[in-house]
């Protein structure tokens, strides 16, 4: 579960002291279309992308 919360607060967690943005550089996706969700931590977070 540790390694698991550090890749989630890496890679998926947005930080105000980064503008928002994650330690891990994650992109914003500004265009439309269907959204996904994928579950964090057990379904106690999610992330959402784009569909392709």
């Amino acid at each position: 579960m540790e390694s698991e919360y550090v890749s989630y607060h890496h890679e998926d967690r947005t930080h105000l002291g980064l503008g928002k943005g994650t330690p891990g550089y994650r992109t914003r996706c500004v265009a439309s279309g269907r959204v996904l969700s994928h579950d964090r931590l057990g379904g106690l977070h999610h992330r959402y992308d784009r569909a392709a």
